[in-house]
């Protein structure tokens, strides 16, 4: 039974053989729930262990974003004696041990028969580029998806910095590893479970309806700026210089939005005269442009504070613009009132706001919000305990 104390996966151990965003974002997403995940990485770090944002001194804030939580090894995974060590600690025994996630090319000895044959339940969580086994990465995938051409306001395309096809594949990979988890708790037996980071982009396309958009009507999504596909919503500029985001996804937040700016009558003769039926999404769509005509000067008028003060009395959906320095200043959402986070000393770098698992559980304790290790911190403690549970 887990410790509801420790996290609803407490007992879990997971071993983690990878670099960059998805399998490392898989394996924290299980710390942050109480498994334990120890990362194994070559003497000095593996690629990203350098990766921008870093500090002045050289600490990468993205490593240590990505592996809060974590106890860390480092191996001389080019001999021989270190890539044994490796395979100790992945086919260790134990019924919530033997579980493996990796984006490394699973040969030699990260080969699965090869761990399989010393641990045959064992649970390797793989990812590839493409399902036929070539190398992609989010950037590759991402121009390939329909998006980029989507995004922006012209025919050029438009990359989004968020890596969305990376981040989902991690919480992909999550999910499989403890489906697959379950499978063994019943039939004692393990398995290879493979994740291609351009099916984690065809499937969600294909989920969103753009696909069968193009198979059935015959179109491709147009880029519309900021504006809101199917619906009304789009960006405002206020008096003081900034903007925000207001979305209004049914009538009653439509009504709502029109009330808040004393903007109801001149926006329903706004879609009489564009013969559209405003009750519709269909008819806010068509009409957007016209309608946001007449919804610019009112905000345009207005400072922030007082966009936010009308539109929050009315409750209206709507989002401030924030850059990320805007987003730690200013938003509060993003402090220690929200239990996600918490501030925690980062070895190397100082105390930062640390976020843990935005998942919480009315019956678990989800553990607060942990600092990544230092590289290879826990290397002889770990390697001790293996070698005494050899013994």
């Amino acid at each position: 039974m887990p410790d509801e104390h420790r996290g609803p996966l407490a007992g879990l151990r997971v071993v983690e053989v990878s670099a960059f965003v998805a399998a490392p974002l898989a394996a924290m997403t299980l710390a942050q729930l109480g498994a334990e995940v120890i990362r194994i990485d070559p003497v000095g770090g593996n690629a990203d262990h350098h990766r921008w944002p870093e500090t002045e001194r050289g600490d990468s804030l993205y490593w240590a974003g990505l592996n809060k939580g974590k106890r860390s090894v480092t191996l001389p995974l080019d001999t021989p004696e270190g890539q044994q060590a490796a395979i100790e600690l992945i086919c260790a025994d134990g019924d919530d041990a033997g579980i493996l996630i990796t984006n490394l090319p699973a040969r030699g000895w990260l080969d699965y028969e090869l761990l399989a044959a010393r641990r045959p339940d064992l649970i390797m969580m793989r990812l590839l580029g493409n399902h036929d086994g070539s190398p992609a990465v989010d950037y590759t995938v991402n121009c390939s998806s329909g998006f980029p051409h989507a995004t922006g306001a012209g025919p050029e395309p438009v990359n989004h910095v968020l890596p969305a096809w990376d981040v989902t594949a991690g919480l992909y990979l999550a999910t499989g590893l403890l489906a697959a988890e379950r499978r063994r708790r019943a039939t004692g037996q393990g398995q290879q479970v493979t994740l291609a980071l351009s099916d984690v982009m065809l499937s969600t396309v294909g989920s969103l309806g753009y696909l069968a958009d193009v198979e059935i009507n015959g179109v491709s999504r147009d880029p519309i700026g900021n504006g809101l596909y199917g619906g009304f919503g789009r960006d405002f500029r206020t008096a003081d210089g900034r903007s925000v985001m207001v979305a209004a996804l049914t009538t009653r937040q439509f009504r709502a939005l029109a009330g808040a700016t004393g903007l109801t009558e001149k926006l329903e003769t706004t879609g009489t005269v564009m013969e559209a039926d405003l009750t519709t999404e269909r008819g806010r769509y068509e009409a957007r442009h016209a309608l946001a005509a007449v919804l610019e000067p009112w905000f345009a008028a207005r400072t922030l504070t007082e966009v936010q003060t009308a539109l929050e009395r009315s409750g209206t959906l709507w989002g401030v613009y924030r850059t990320f320095r805007q987003l730690v200043e200013e938003d509060p959402r993003c402090t220690t009132e929200n239990p996600m986070f918490d501030r925690v000393d980062q070895p190397g770098i100082g105390t930062v706001l640390t976020p843990g698992s935005p998942l919480r559980f009315s019956r678990d304790r989800v553990p607060l919000a942990a600092a990544a290790p230092r590289l290879g911190a826990d290397t002889e403690a770990l390697l001790r305990r293996r070698a005494v549970s050899r013994e």
